[in-house]
């Protein structure tokens, strides 16, 4: 039987992870490790400093699963560890609340998980629906990535890539295909809020609108406006090949 690996940044509980598990079952044996709570914009965080805990939790459908007090990276790294008993064959993470596109997968904690397991040498997909209604409807993101894990265990991916797709928070009969697309441009309207605790002293919020994004033909945020679902490749080798050239002209003698 086929050992797939779920987690996510959203909380162990979230119905997202839920509705991905339950479509993931209909293609493997699902083990589910995840956050206790939201590590939404935690990265590619790993723990370090402290000890980490897990321990078994009931999901609202009345399946086990286990919790950490960990980061999503922690959770694929502690399973592929030995610290439950799973080898898994795939990692999926998500269905994260809100999209990842862009530039967000530099801070996305869902994307984070996906690169831990292909840092160990598993594929992996990332999740996401592009909505922040915690009461939006994810069947239609769960079958997607149903069916894209099940092409993933029979073609494969290259080493060093995963999947990331996002899914447009639309009705299922509007929604118009999907698009293999490349990453494409947030634009981030974060503010820095200032404001004085009890003591007199001043603490931040970094708030601001949700990000929006350029839209063109060919990438994740040009899909998603049109009413698409995106699947982009992603690779964790970010060298900038085109500036190799260019570096070896500068003058980097040492001094």
């Amino acid at each position: 039987m086929t050992q797939i690996l779920v987690t996510n940044d959203d909380g162990v509980q979230a119905p997202g992870l839920l509705a991905l598990k339950q479509a993931l079952e209909t293609i493997g044996e699902v083990t589910v490790l995840a956050p206790e709570r939201a590590w939404s914009a935690a990265g590619h965080t790993k723990t370090m400093h402290k000890p980490l805990r897990i321990w078994r939790v009931t999901l609202a459908d009345g399946s086990l699963a286990y919790a950490t007090d960990g980061t999503p990276s922690d959770c694929v790294a502690l399973a592929l560890l030995g610290a439950i008993p799973i080898q898994p064959d795939l990692v999926v993470s998500g269905i994260n609340l809100g999209a990842n596109m862009g530039y967000d997968i530099t801070y996305s904690g869902t994307v984070a998980a996906a690169m831990e397991a292909v840092v160990a040498g598993l594929p992996a997909l990332a999740v996401s629906l592009d909505t922040r209604d915690e009461n939006a409807d994810y069947r239609l993101a769960a079958q997607v990535a149903a069916r894209l894990a099940a092409q993933v265990l029979k073609r494969g991916l290259p080493p060093n890539t995963l999947l990331n797709v996002n899914v447009p928070a639309l009705p299922p009969d509007e929604v118009r295909g999907i698009r293999i697309t490349r990453l494409g441009r947030r634009v981030y309207r974060d503010v820095l809020i200032e404001r004085t605790d009890p003591r007199g002293q001043p603490y931040y919020w970094i708030g601001g609108e949700p990000p929006g994004g350029v839209v063109e033909d060919g990438t994740d945020v040009g899909a998603l406006a049109q009413g698409y679902i995106s699947v982009t490749p992603l690779s964790l080798d970010m060298t900038a090949y085109s500036l190799l050239d260019d570096l070896q002209q500068w003058e980097l003698a040492l001094p």
